[in-house]
């Protein structure tokens, strides 16, 4: 009798939401070294960030404390922020941006 080979389940892939991939971009962009060393980073709007999602994201950015957002010219928005304190440079994410449950497989 041959031995039965147990099948592994199929993974489902959760795919991310436009204003989760947009949210973890700027999250990444404001946490980024060279950003918290100046306290400012420029987002730029991709072809693929849709209308509504780029909407929601700068909403939730306008909302948050600390953040000074200056709309430019190009659709790009610069992001400012004060260190909380002479050895803190560190902005505050919004935790709407740190939703993503599942860590992405690459």
């Amino acid at each position: 009798m041959a031995k039965g080979h147990k099948q592994a389940k199929p993974t489902v892939r959760q795919e991310m939401s436009g204003v989760e991939r947009l949210g973890l971009r700027v999250s990444s962009m404001i946490n980024h070294p060279i950003a918290q060393e100046r306290r400012w980073a420029t987002i730029h709007r991709l072809d693929n960030d849709g209308d509504r999602e780029w909407e929601e994201v700068m909403s939730v950015l306008a909302e948050t404390d600390g953040i000074e957002m200056t709309f430019n010219d190009d659709e790009s928005v610069t992001l400012k922020w004060e260190a909380s304190s002479e050895n803190d440079h560190e902005a505050e994410v919004p935790d709407e941006f740190m939703k993503v449950e599942e860590v992405a497989p690459f």
